[in-house]
C-alpha cells in the first residue's frame, strides 16, 4: 500500500516593537529592515520596462492583501507590478469565489482519475501533462451546461415514461403491446443524443398517435378507479379532521397530493465529496497532505480570531506512499488564499497534479472560511487572455477580475467580450469612477533613511535629485495612499 502527504513548517519573527527605532547600531538597524515592512525600490534612473518591482525584506499580511488587491504579485521577496498599457500581454489579477465554485466536467475528470490512481493503481493511458492547458474555458462552460441539461431532460423523460405507462395502461383496451415499447425506446434514443452536449430546450418529447390508438399526450392522463378511491378517503379525513387523521393517513404512505410526485432530480456531488470520497482498505496508494509555515517576507500571525493554522507563508506538500511528489507554495491572507506557485515531480504528471493541487487549495479555503468568515476568496495569479495556455484560469468559477484602473473587482463573464477587442481595458463601466485609495498625500508616506524612520516630507528636504522625487511619488501612486503610510520605502 502506498501513501500521499502534505506536512506544515514554522519560521519565528521577532518583535519590531523591541527595538529602537531611532537609534541603536548598524546590526540593529539591519534587524529592523528584517522585521518591519520594507520595500526597496527600483535605482532612479534605471530604464523602466514593463513591470515594477521591488525587493520586500519584510511584510505585514494586511500590507500584502491590500497590495494584491491593487495587482501586485510576489516570487520570492521580489514584489512586482505589470505597467498593463505597457507590457504586450496584460496580466489581470484573478480571484475565485470559492463559495460558489462548482467543479467543472474536465475538474470532476482529474478528480476521478486521481481517485482510480489511489484505489486501484490505475494510470490513464496518454499523456495528460498539458490538460490543464488543452480545456479551454468556453468548453469547459459548454459542458457544464451539457451536463446539467443532461440531467434535467432525463428526470424529465423518467416522470414521461411513468406517465406514459400509466395511461397506455388504461387506454389498454384501444392500444397495442408494442406501442408502449417503441415510444420509450424512441425517448431512451432522445436521451443518448443528449448525452452528446445538445442543448435540452430544443428537445420536445410529444409523440402524437395515430387516430383511434394510443393515448392522446396532449390531455392529462386517465386515472385508476383505485387512485381515485383514495383521493376521496383523503379528501373525507380533511373533512373531518384537517389536522389528526389526514397526518394518521399520510403516515400509512398514502400521497396527500391528487397528482403523483415527479422523480427528483439527482444533486451533483460537492467539491469536498469528490476530494474526500472513501477508499477502500486495500488501496493501491495513500495520499498525504500536510502544510508548513515557510520562510518568506510576510510575517507569520495567528490572532485569536483567524484561522487555526495562523496567516503566513506555507508548503503544501504532497506525500505519496512516503514520497515527496508536489510541493504548493500558498499565502494565508486576511481576505483569501493565494497561490504563488506549485512544483511536482514530472513522473507524476499524468495525474494532473496542476489542477488537482488548485481544487484542493479551493476546497481548504472553503474549510478556513467557517472559522474566518472574511477569508473567502481564492487568488489564482494573474490571468492573460492574450496567451492562450493562461486562459486556463477561467475555468474555476465564478471568477472576477481586477481592473487595472479603478481596482475594483468585476465578474469575468462581463470582462470577456472587451477582452476580445483589445489586449488592455479597463473593466469598470462607470467614467467617472477613479482609484479610491489613490495617493492624495505623498508628504505622510513613510521612508527609512539612514537608520531613522521619517515621513517623506522631511525626508525630501533633504535630497537635490530631481528624479528621487519622481521615483517616490511612482512608488506612492503604485501601492496606495493606506500602504504608503504603513510601509517603509528604504532610500540609501
Amino acid at each position: 500500500m502506498q501513501s500521499l502527504e502534505v506536512r506544515i513548517m514554522k519560521t519565528k519573527w521577532k518583535n519590531a516593537s523591541s527595538l529602537e527605532l531611532n537609534g541603536g547600531n548598524q546590526q540593529d538597524a539591519n534587524d529592523l529592515c528584517d522585521m518591519i515592512t520594507v520595500l526597496k525600490g527600483r535605482r532612479p534612473g534605471s530604464t523602466p520596462n514593463s513591470d515594477s518591482g521591488m525587493w520586500a525584506h519584510s511584510m505585514t499580511v494586511q500590507d500584502y492583501q491590500d497590495l494584491i488587491d491593487r495587482g501586485w504579485r510576489r516570487s520570492g521577496k521580489y514584489v512586482y507590478k505589470p505597467v498593463m498599457n505597457q507590457t504586450c500581454c496584460p496580466q489581470y489579477t484573478i480571484r475565485c469565489r470559492p463559495l460558489q465554485f462548482q467543479p467543472s466536467k474536465s475538474h470532476k475528470k482529474v478528480l476521478k482519475k486521481m481517485l482510480k490512481f489511489l484505489a486501484k493503481g490505475e494510470v490513464p493511458k496518454g499523456s495528460c501533462e498539458d490538460e490543464p492547458m488543452d480545456s479551454t474555458m468556453d468548453d469547459a462552460v459548454a459542458g457544464d451546461f451539457a451536463l446539467i441539461n443532461k440531467l434535467d431532460i432525463q428526470c424529465d423523460l423518467k416522470t414521461l415514461s411513468d406517465d406514459v405507462k400509466e395511461s397506455l395502461q388504461s387506454e389498454g383496451k384501444n392500444s397495442k403491446k408494442e406501442e408502449p415499447h417503441e415510444l420509450l425506446q424512441s425517448q431512451d434514443s432522445v436521451g443518448e443524443k443528449l448525452g452528446s452536449g445538445e442543448p435540452s430546450h430544443s428537445v420536445k418529447v410529444h409523440t402524437v398517435p395515430k387516430p383511434g390508438k394510443g393515448a392522446d399526450l396532449s390531455k392529462p392522463p386517465c386515472r385508476k378507479a383505485k387512485e381515485i378511491r383514495k383521493e376521496r378517503k383523503r379528501l373525507k379525513l380533511m373533512q373531518q379532521n384537517p389536522a389528526g387523521e389526514l397526518e394518521g393517513f399520510q403516515a400509512q404512505g398514502h400521497p396527500p397530493s391528487l397528482f403523483p410526485p415527479k422523480a427528483k432530480s439527482n444533486q451533483p456531488k460537492s467539491l469536498e465529496d469528490l476530494i474526500f470520497e472513501s477508499l477502500p482498505e486495500n488501496a493501491s496508494h495513500k495520499l498525504e497532505f500536510t502544510r508548513f509555515l515557510c520562510s518568506s517576507p510576510l510575517e507569520a500571525e495567528t490572532p485569536p480570531n483567524g484561522p487555526d493554522c495562523g496567516y503566513g507563508s506555507f508548503h503544501q506538500q504532497y506525500w505519496l506512499d512516503g514520497k515527496i511528489i508536489a510541493v504548493g507554495v500558498i499565502d494565508i491572507l486576511p481576505n483569501c488564499v493565494s497561490s504563488v506557485y506549485l512544483y511536482y515531480d514530472p513522473d507524476y504528471s499524468f495525474l494532473s497534479l496542476g489542477v488537482y493541487s488548485a481544487l484542493r487549495e479551493i476546497a481548504f479555503t472553503r474549510q478556513l472560511h467557517e472559522k474566518t468568515s472574511q477569508l473567502s476568496y481564492y487568488y489564482m495569479g494573474f490571468y492573460i487572455h492574450s496567451c492562450p495556455k493562461m486562459k486556463y484560469k477561467g475555468q474555476y468559477r465564478p471568477s472576477d477580475l481586477l481592473c487595472p484602473e479603478t481596482y475594483v473587482w468585476v465578474p469575468i463573464e462581463q470582462c470577456l467580450p472587451s477582452l476580445e477587442n483589445s489586449k488592455y481595458c479597463r473593466f469598470n463601466q462607470d467614467p467617472e469612477a477613479v482609484d479610491e485609495d489613490r495617493s492624495t498625500e505623498p508628504d505622510r508616506l513613510q521612508v527609512f533613511h539612514k537608520r531613522a524612520i521619517m515621513p517623506y516630507g522631511v525626508y525630501k528636504k533633504q535630497q537635490k535629485d530631481p528624479s528621487e522625487e519622481a521615483a517616490v511619488l511612482q512608488y506612492a501612486s503604485l501601492v496606495g495612499q493606506k500602504c504608503s503610510e504603513r510601509m517603509l520605502l528604504f532610500r540609501n
